[in-house]
Protein backbone atom coordinates (compact mmCIF):
# COMPACT_ATOMS: atom_id res chain seq x y z
CA UNK A 1 0.00 0.00 0.00
CA UNK A 2 1.03 3.03 -1.25
CA UNK A 3 0.46 7.40 -1.64
CA UNK A 4 0.67 8.23 -5.13
CA UNK A 5 -1.09 11.82 -4.59
CA UNK A 6 -1.85 14.08 -1.32
CA UNK A 7 -4.35 17.18 -1.76
CA UNK A 8 -5.21 19.75 0.72
CA UNK A 9 -7.15 22.91 0.53
CA UNK A 10 -7.62 25.03 3.19
CA UNK A 11 -5.95 22.41 5.71
CA UNK A 12 -4.39 24.44 9.25
CA UNK A 13 -1.43 26.45 7.92
CA UNK A 14 -0.51 24.13 4.91
CA UNK A 15 -0.62 26.02 1.42
CA UNK A 16 -3.14 24.44 -0.98
CA UNK A 17 -1.04 22.50 -3.12
CA UNK A 18 -0.87 18.45 -4.14
CA UNK A 19 2.07 16.79 -3.18
CA UNK A 20 3.45 13.00 -5.40
CA UNK A 21 5.70 11.01 -2.57
CA UNK A 22 7.86 8.58 -3.74
CA UNK A 23 7.10 4.90 -2.85
CA UNK A 24 9.93 4.82 0.06
CA UNK A 25 10.96 6.66 2.29
CA UNK A 26 10.02 10.93 2.06
CA UNK A 27 11.90 13.20 4.61
CA UNK A 28 10.11 16.06 5.33
CA UNK A 29 12.38 19.16 6.87
CA UNK A 30 11.95 22.22 8.38
CA UNK A 31 11.94 24.14 11.36
CA UNK A 32 9.52 23.63 13.91
CA UNK A 33 5.99 24.93 14.17
CA UNK A 34 6.13 24.93 9.94
CA UNK A 35 3.83 22.67 9.38
CA UNK A 36 5.40 19.30 8.88
CA UNK A 37 3.39 17.43 11.54
CA UNK A 38 0.32 18.70 9.76
CA UNK A 39 1.11 16.98 6.86
CA UNK A 40 1.59 13.80 8.89
CA UNK A 41 -1.79 13.92 9.99
CA UNK A 42 -3.46 14.79 6.85
CA UNK A 43 -2.14 11.51 5.82
CA UNK A 44 -3.18 9.84 8.96
CA UNK A 45 -7.34 11.08 8.99
CA UNK A 46 -7.77 8.59 5.75
CA UNK A 47 -7.69 6.22 8.15
CA UNK A 48 -10.81 7.41 9.24
CA UNK A 49 -10.10 7.98 12.72
CA UNK A 50 -9.81 11.17 14.48
CA UNK A 51 -6.65 13.18 14.60
CA UNK A 52 -3.77 11.58 16.24
CA UNK A 53 -3.21 14.78 18.19
CA UNK A 54 -6.25 14.97 19.92
CA UNK A 55 -7.88 18.29 17.68
CA UNK A 56 -11.01 18.52 16.78
CA UNK A 57 -12.32 18.99 13.43
CA UNK A 58 -13.33 22.30 13.78
CA UNK A 59 -9.25 23.35 14.35
CA UNK A 60 -8.46 21.31 11.01
CA UNK A 61 -9.70 24.15 8.71
CA UNK A 62 -6.96 27.51 8.30
CA UNK A 63 -7.81 30.13 9.71
CA UNK A 64 -10.54 32.67 8.04
CA UNK A 65 -11.69 29.85 6.29
CA UNK A 66 -14.97 27.82 6.70
CA UNK A 67 -14.25 24.63 5.31
CA UNK A 68 -11.43 22.10 4.23
CA UNK A 69 -10.71 19.79 1.77
CA UNK A 70 -7.94 16.46 1.65
CA UNK A 71 -7.53 14.02 -1.43
CA UNK A 72 -5.85 10.81 -1.16
CA UNK A 73 -5.02 8.83 -4.42
CA UNK A 74 -3.12 5.60 -3.56
CA UNK A 75 -2.51 2.16 -4.43
CA UNK A 76 -4.00 -0.89 -2.57
CA UNK A 77 -4.12 -4.62 -3.85
CA UNK A 78 -2.45 -3.57 -7.47
CA UNK A 79 -5.79 -0.86 -7.93
CA UNK A 80 -5.68 2.72 -7.75
CA UNK A 81 -8.42 3.84 -5.06
CA UNK A 82 -9.23 7.77 -3.80
CA UNK A 83 -10.36 9.02 -0.64
CA UNK A 84 -11.95 12.46 0.00
CA UNK A 85 -12.84 13.96 3.21
CA UNK A 86 -14.64 17.21 3.62
CA UNK A 87 -14.54 19.06 6.92
CA UNK A 88 -17.12 21.88 7.54
CA UNK A 89 -19.42 23.09 10.46
CA UNK A 90 -17.33 20.78 13.25
CA UNK A 91 -17.51 17.53 11.19
CA UNK A 92 -15.87 15.41 8.37
CA UNK A 93 -17.76 13.58 5.50
CA UNK A 94 -15.42 11.45 3.12
CA UNK A 95 -16.14 10.10 -0.51
CA UNK A 96 -14.52 6.98 -1.05
CA UNK A 97 -13.74 5.93 -5.12
CA UNK A 98 -16.52 8.58 -6.10
CA UNK A 99 -19.10 7.25 -3.46
CA UNK A 100 -20.39 9.48 -0.75
CA UNK A 101 -20.19 7.44 2.97
CA UNK A 102 -22.55 8.72 5.65
CA UNK A 103 -19.86 8.68 8.33
CA UNK A 104 -16.49 9.05 7.93
CA UNK A 105 -15.81 5.74 10.22
CA UNK A 106 -17.22 3.81 6.81
CA UNK A 107 -13.56 4.06 5.54
CA UNK A 108 -11.75 2.77 8.48
CA UNK A 109 -10.06 -0.42 7.06
CA UNK A 110 -9.82 1.13 3.25
CA UNK A 111 -6.24 2.41 3.48
CA UNK A 112 -4.12 1.47 6.41
CA UNK A 113 -1.67 3.74 8.38
CA UNK A 114 0.61 3.91 11.50
CA UNK A 115 1.72 6.83 13.37
CA UNK A 116 4.32 7.63 15.52
CA UNK A 117 4.74 10.79 17.41
CA UNK A 118 6.27 12.02 20.23
CA UNK A 119 3.25 12.66 21.79
CA UNK A 120 3.01 8.68 21.94
CA UNK A 121 5.37 8.66 24.63
CA UNK A 122 2.19 9.12 26.58
CA UNK A 123 1.40 5.59 25.70
CA UNK A 124 4.04 4.32 28.47
CA UNK A 125 3.88 7.64 30.42
CA UNK A 126 0.36 7.64 31.44
CA UNK A 127 -2.94 5.47 32.38
CA UNK A 128 -4.98 2.50 31.12
CA UNK A 129 -6.72 4.71 28.58
CA UNK A 130 -3.81 5.25 26.79
CA UNK A 131 -3.06 2.03 26.74
CA UNK A 132 -6.81 0.62 25.87
CA UNK A 133 -6.67 3.66 23.00
CA UNK A 134 -3.51 2.14 21.32
CA UNK A 135 -4.97 -1.90 21.19
CA UNK A 136 -8.66 -0.44 20.55
CA UNK A 137 -7.11 1.62 17.42
CA UNK A 138 -4.80 -0.95 16.05
CA UNK A 139 -7.60 -3.50 16.32
CA UNK A 140 -9.82 -1.01 14.29
CA UNK A 141 -7.88 -0.96 10.86
CA UNK A 142 -7.69 -4.57 11.30
CA UNK A 143 -11.44 -5.55 11.93
CA UNK A 144 -13.64 -2.31 11.06
CA UNK A 145 -16.59 -4.61 12.99
CA UNK A 146 -14.16 -3.79 16.03
CA UNK A 147 -15.30 -0.67 16.49
CA UNK A 148 -19.23 -1.27 15.94
CA UNK A 149 -18.78 -3.58 19.06
CA UNK A 150 -16.74 -0.61 20.69
CA UNK A 151 -19.26 1.81 20.12
CA UNK A 152 -21.64 -0.61 21.36
CA UNK A 153 -20.48 -1.40 24.78
CA UNK A 154 -19.73 2.28 25.62
CA UNK A 155 -23.82 2.47 24.87
CA UNK A 156 -24.56 -0.04 27.69
CA UNK A 157 -22.17 0.85 29.74
CA UNK A 158 -23.57 4.59 30.26
CA UNK A 159 -26.93 3.02 30.24
CA UNK A 160 -25.68 1.02 33.01
CA UNK A 161 -24.50 3.79 34.98
CA UNK A 162 -27.57 5.72 34.40
CA UNK A 163 -29.34 3.15 35.97
CA UNK A 164 -26.75 2.57 38.99
CA UNK A 165 -27.62 6.19 39.72
CA UNK A 166 -31.44 5.71 39.49
CA UNK A 167 -31.12 2.35 41.65
CA UNK A 168 -29.63 5.23 44.68
CA UNK A 169 -32.96 6.73 44.73
CA UNK A 170 -35.68 3.87 43.59
CA UNK A 171 -33.96 1.11 44.51
CA UNK A 172 -37.22 -1.39 43.03
CA UNK A 173 -35.32 -0.62 39.99
CA UNK A 174 -32.39 -2.86 40.40
CA UNK A 175 -34.32 -6.03 39.60
CA UNK A 176 -33.41 -4.83 35.94
CA UNK A 177 -29.66 -4.66 36.30
CA UNK A 178 -29.52 -8.59 35.29
CA UNK A 179 -30.79 -7.36 31.56
CA UNK A 180 -27.82 -4.45 31.67
CA UNK A 181 -25.19 -6.91 32.73
CA UNK A 182 -25.75 -9.54 30.51
CA UNK A 183 -25.43 -7.51 27.84
CA UNK A 184 -22.40 -5.42 28.78
CA UNK A 185 -20.97 -8.88 29.23
CA UNK A 186 -21.69 -10.44 26.26
CA UNK A 187 -19.93 -7.18 24.12
CA UNK A 188 -17.26 -6.95 26.94
CA UNK A 189 -15.93 -10.54 26.01
CA UNK A 190 -15.19 -9.76 22.36
CA UNK A 191 -13.61 -6.76 23.00
CA UNK A 192 -11.55 -8.65 25.94
CA UNK A 193 -11.38 -11.68 23.51
CA UNK A 194 -9.97 -9.36 20.39
CA UNK A 195 -7.38 -7.59 22.74
CA UNK A 196 -5.69 -10.60 24.24
CA UNK A 197 -6.11 -11.96 20.81
CA UNK A 198 -3.76 -9.20 19.26
CA UNK A 199 -1.43 -8.43 21.82
CA UNK A 200 -0.10 -12.08 21.37
CA UNK A 201 0.40 -11.26 17.86
CA UNK A 202 1.88 -7.99 18.65
CA UNK A 203 4.33 -9.40 21.49
CA UNK A 204 6.75 -11.32 18.88
CA UNK A 205 7.80 -8.64 16.82
CA UNK A 206 7.87 -5.96 19.43
CA UNK A 207 10.54 -7.92 21.03
CA UNK A 208 12.31 -8.34 18.47
CA UNK A 209 12.05 -4.66 17.35
CA UNK A 210 13.33 -3.87 20.95
CA UNK A 211 16.02 -6.24 20.82
CA UNK A 212 17.20 -4.71 17.83
CA UNK A 213 16.76 -0.83 19.06
CA UNK A 214 18.69 -1.87 22.46
CA UNK A 215 21.68 -3.70 20.47
CA UNK A 216 20.18 -7.08 22.55
CA UNK A 217 21.07 -5.32 25.77
CA UNK A 218 17.90 -5.19 27.18
CA UNK A 219 14.24 -7.16 27.11
CA UNK A 220 10.70 -5.90 26.50
CA UNK A 221 7.47 -7.47 27.67
CA UNK A 222 4.35 -6.99 27.18
CA UNK A 223 1.50 -8.43 29.68
CA UNK A 224 -2.26 -7.91 28.70
CA UNK A 225 -4.63 -7.71 31.60
CA UNK A 226 -7.71 -7.59 31.96
CA UNK A 227 -10.03 -5.07 34.02
CA UNK A 228 -12.05 -8.04 35.71
CA UNK A 229 -10.88 -12.00 36.95
CA UNK A 230 -9.96 -12.75 33.36
CA UNK A 231 -7.11 -13.55 31.65
CA UNK A 232 -5.58 -13.68 28.03
CA UNK A 233 -5.78 -17.76 27.73
CA UNK A 234 -9.86 -17.62 28.51
CA UNK A 235 -12.39 -18.24 25.69
CA UNK A 236 -15.01 -15.70 24.40
CA UNK A 237 -17.36 -17.62 26.67
CA UNK A 238 -15.53 -17.87 29.57
CA UNK A 239 -14.77 -14.32 29.24
CA UNK A 240 -18.50 -13.41 29.21
CA UNK A 241 -19.06 -15.85 32.28
CA UNK A 242 -16.16 -13.66 34.40
CA UNK A 243 -17.22 -10.71 33.46
CA UNK A 244 -21.00 -11.24 34.54
CA UNK A 245 -19.81 -12.86 37.54
CA UNK A 246 -17.80 -10.05 38.21
CA UNK A 247 -20.12 -7.28 37.71
CA UNK A 248 -22.73 -9.48 40.08
CA UNK A 249 -19.98 -9.72 42.91
CA UNK A 250 -19.54 -5.91 42.44
CA UNK A 251 -23.47 -4.68 42.45
CA UNK A 252 -23.54 -3.03 45.76
CA UNK A 253 -20.05 -1.18 45.64
CA UNK A 254 -21.21 -0.24 41.69
CA UNK A 255 -24.66 0.95 43.19
CA UNK A 256 -22.82 3.22 45.92
CA UNK A 257 -20.62 4.49 43.50
CA UNK A 258 -22.90 5.26 40.59
CA UNK A 259 -20.85 4.05 38.06
CA UNK A 260 -19.46 0.56 36.62
CA UNK A 261 -16.10 -0.32 38.40
CA UNK A 262 -15.41 -3.48 36.90
CA UNK A 263 -14.62 -4.55 32.93
CA UNK A 264 -12.98 -4.04 30.03
CA UNK A 265 -13.23 -0.28 30.40
CA UNK A 266 -10.67 -1.19 33.10
CA UNK A 267 -8.09 -3.07 30.91
CA UNK A 268 -4.38 -2.29 30.66
CA UNK A 269 -1.66 -3.24 28.83
CA UNK A 270 1.85 -3.77 31.37
CA UNK A 271 4.89 -2.82 29.59
CA UNK A 272 7.96 -4.40 31.05
CA UNK A 273 11.92 -3.67 30.23
CA UNK A 274 13.93 -6.27 32.06
CA UNK A 275 10.98 -7.49 34.15
CA UNK A 276 10.10 -3.94 35.20
CA UNK A 277 7.55 -1.80 34.78
CA UNK A 278 8.68 0.98 32.12
CA UNK A 279 6.13 3.21 33.50
CA UNK A 280 7.66 3.49 37.02
CA UNK A 281 11.07 2.19 36.05
CA UNK A 282 12.22 2.64 32.57
CA UNK A 283 14.18 5.55 31.56
CA UNK A 284 13.21 8.57 28.79
CA UNK A 285 15.19 6.69 25.90
CA UNK A 286 13.89 3.03 27.07
CA UNK A 287 10.17 4.24 27.01
CA UNK A 288 10.66 5.52 24.19
CA UNK A 289 12.35 2.52 22.62
CA UNK A 290 9.48 0.73 23.80
CA UNK A 291 6.90 2.87 21.86
CA UNK A 292 8.89 3.12 18.87
CA UNK A 293 9.31 -1.37 19.05
CA UNK A 294 5.27 -1.28 19.51
CA UNK A 295 4.46 0.84 16.76
CA UNK A 296 6.70 -0.93 14.33
CA UNK A 297 5.33 -4.27 15.52
CA UNK A 298 1.52 -2.57 15.25
CA UNK A 299 2.90 -2.38 11.39
CA UNK A 300 3.94 -5.75 10.62
CA UNK A 301 0.30 -7.45 12.13
CA UNK A 302 -1.40 -5.06 10.76
CA UNK A 303 0.69 -6.22 7.31
CA UNK A 304 -0.07 -9.71 8.04
CA UNK A 305 -3.30 -9.53 8.40
CA UNK A 306 -3.93 -7.17 5.40
CA UNK A 307 -1.66 -8.85 3.06
CA UNK A 308 0.21 -5.66 2.33
CA UNK A 309 2.63 -3.36 4.18
CA UNK A 310 0.95 -0.41 5.68
CA UNK A 311 2.24 3.60 5.34
CA UNK A 312 4.37 4.15 8.23
CA UNK A 313 4.40 8.15 9.49
CA UNK A 314 7.10 9.00 12.26
CA UNK A 315 7.06 12.54 13.84
CA UNK A 316 10.09 13.41 15.04
CA UNK A 317 11.33 9.86 15.74
CA UNK A 318 14.68 10.19 15.34
CA UNK A 319 15.62 13.45 17.59
CA UNK A 320 16.19 11.43 20.59
CA UNK A 321 18.35 8.29 19.21
CA UNK A 322 22.36 8.16 18.48
CA UNK A 323 23.33 7.40 15.05
CA UNK A 324 23.21 3.42 15.41
CA UNK A 325 19.77 3.70 16.29
CA UNK A 326 18.66 5.72 13.50
CA UNK A 327 20.53 3.48 11.02
CA UNK A 328 18.65 0.18 12.47
CA UNK A 329 15.31 2.00 12.02
CA UNK A 330 15.64 3.31 8.71
CA UNK A 331 16.95 0.12 7.54
CA UNK A 332 13.92 -2.07 9.23
CA UNK A 333 11.66 0.69 6.94
CA UNK A 334 12.86 -1.26 3.85
CA UNK A 335 10.40 -1.56 1.83
CA UNK A 336 7.96 0.38 3.27
CA UNK A 337 6.36 3.58 2.20
CA UNK A 338 7.73 6.03 5.23
CA UNK A 339 7.08 9.55 6.03
CA UNK A 340 9.13 11.40 8.41
CA UNK A 341 10.10 14.84 9.87
CA UNK A 342 12.68 15.91 11.02
CA UNK A 343 14.76 19.38 11.43
CA UNK A 344 17.53 18.52 9.11
CA UNK A 345 17.80 16.23 6.38
CA UNK A 346 18.80 12.49 6.31
CA UNK A 347 21.73 11.56 4.81
CA UNK A 348 21.10 9.70 1.45
CA UNK A 349 17.68 10.38 1.23
CA UNK A 350 16.02 10.44 -1.82
CA UNK A 351 13.84 13.38 -2.78
CA UNK A 352 13.04 15.30 0.20
CA UNK A 353 10.50 17.92 0.65
CA UNK A 354 10.98 21.35 2.73
CA UNK A 355 8.58 22.67 4.48
CA UNK A 356 8.67 26.32 5.76
CA UNK A 357 5.02 28.62 6.87
CA UNK A 358 3.19 25.93 5.10
CA UNK A 359 4.68 26.13 1.75
CA UNK A 360 6.12 22.72 0.51
CA UNK A 361 9.33 22.89 -2.05
CA UNK A 362 11.51 20.09 -3.07
CA UNK A 363 14.94 20.53 -0.94
CA UNK A 364 18.17 21.39 -3.41
CA UNK A 365 21.64 20.78 -2.84
CA UNK A 366 21.10 16.99 -0.88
Amino acid sequence: MFVKSLSFENYRNLKNTTIMPTESINVICGDNAQGKTNLLECVWLFTGGRSFRGSKDSELISFGQNYAKIQLCFNSCNRDQTIEINIKNGRRSAILNDVPKSYVSHIIGVFCAVVFSPDHLTLVKNGPEERRNFIDGALCQIKPSYAAALTKYKRILNERNALLKDIQKHRELIDTLDIWNDRLACEGALISYERAAYIKKLSQPAIQFYDGISDGKEQLLLEYKTGFNGNENMTREELRNSLLESLRKKQNDDIYAGFTTTGVHRDDLTIKINGYDAKNFGSQGQQRSAVLAMKLAEATVLGNEKGEKPVILLDDVLSELDPSRQDYLLNRLDGLQVFITCCEPIINAKNPIHINKGEITALEGT
